[in-house]
C-alpha cells in the first residue's frame, strides 16, 4: 500500500504515470529476482459458461504470505478466467488485461509487491464435459473430463476430480503410462523378488502380476473410488451412466 502511495505521490496524483512508474518499478524488481525460486503461490481451476473447456493456471510467488493475500488470490481467478479464452501460455501472457497485457501485469505487481510473480502452470482441457476441483488452500486444483453430459455430469466430474486430487494419478489409464515407467516397474519388482529369492524362471510372470496392482493404484479409472473403496473410479462413474467414460483429467499442484 505505501508503495502505491509514494508512487502517486511521485506522479503528482496523476493515476496512469503512477501505475507506470510502479511497472517500471516492478521490471526492475523482476530482473534483480529473476533467479529467486517461486514456489509458492495458488492453483486455480476454472470452466466456461459451456463447460466443455476448462483451465488450470498456478500463479507463483515467492512466500506463503504472499499466497495468502486476497488481492494476490484475486488476481490469479481474474487470469484463470481470462485463460479460458486462450490455448497457450504465451499467447495468454499477451492478452490484454485491463489496458495492458498479463505479462505487463505481472511485472507491475512484481514491483508492488516487491516478490517474484510468475505464471508457473498452464493446462487446458477440452470434452463435452468438463468438472473442476480445488483443494482448501488453492494448492491443487483438477480438471476431468466426461464423454457425455448428462443429469449428474457436474456431481460426477467433481468426484473423478477429488479423486484425481486426493490420489494424484500417474495416468488416465494403462494406456497413458510410459514405456520407461513400466520397464522401470517391472525391474524394480523383479528387485524385489530375487531378494526373497525368488527363482529367475518365475520373475517375469509374478511381475507382470505386480505390474498389474501398480496400474490399479496408479491409475485413475483403476484406482478404487475414495467414497466407497469396494468400487473402482470406472465402477463408479458406470452405475451413474453407462454410457460415460472418462476421457482426460490434468492435475496441478504446489505442495
Amino acid at each position: 500500500m505505501m508503495d502505491c502511495k509514494n508512487a502517486l505521490v511521485e506522479a503528482q496524483g496523476d493515476f496512469d504515470k503512477a501505475v507506470e512508474n510502479l511497472r517500471k518499478k516492478g521490471q526492475k524488481i523482476a530482473a534483480n529476482r529473476a533467479e529467486r525460486e517461486s514456489s509458492e503461490g495458488v492453483v486455480i481451476a476454472k470452466v466456461n459458461s459451456e463447460k466443455t473447456i476448462g483451465v488450470i493456471v498456478s500463479l507463483n510467488c515467492e512466500t506463503d504470505f504472499v499466497a495468502k493475500n486476497e488481492k494476490f488470490i484475486h488476481l490469479a481467478n481474474e487470469i484463470a478466467a481470462l485463460a479460458i479464452e486462450y490455448d497457450d501460455v504465451n499467447k495468454l501472457l499477451e492478452a490484454d488485461f485491463r489496458g495492458m497485457s498479463v505479462s505487463e501485469k505481472l511485472i507491475e505487481q512484481t514491483g508492488v509487491i516487491g516478490e517474484k510473480i510468475e505464471i508457473g502452470n498452464f493446462k487446458i482441457l477440452k470434452a463435452p464435459f468438463v468438472g473442476f476441483y480445488i483443494h482448501a488452500g488453492n494448492k491443487i486444483s483438477t480438471l476431468v473430463g466426461l464423454s457425455n453430459k448428462f443429469e449428474k455430469s457436474e456431481e460426477v466430474a467433481k468426484n473423478i476430480a477429488m479423486q484425481a486430487a486426493a490420489m494424484n494419478p500417474i495416468a488416465l489409464n494403462e494406456d497413458g503410462v510410459s514405456k520407461d515407467i513400466i520397464e522401470k516397474e517391472i525391474e524394480i519388482a523383479k528387485e524385489q523378488l530375487r531378494a526373497e529369492g525368488k527363482p529367475e524362471s518365475m520373475l517375469d510372470n509374478i511381475a507382470k502380476g505386480k505390474l498389474k496392482k501398480f496400474f490399479k493404484e496408479s491409475t485413475l479409472i483403476n484406482q478404487a473410488y475414495i467414497k466407497d473403496n469396494k468400487s473402482s473410479v470406472n465402477d463408479y462413474v458406470k452405475s451413474v451412466n453407462k454410457d460415460c467414460e472418462i476421457t482426460d483429467f490434468k492435475r496441478v499442484a504446489l505442495v
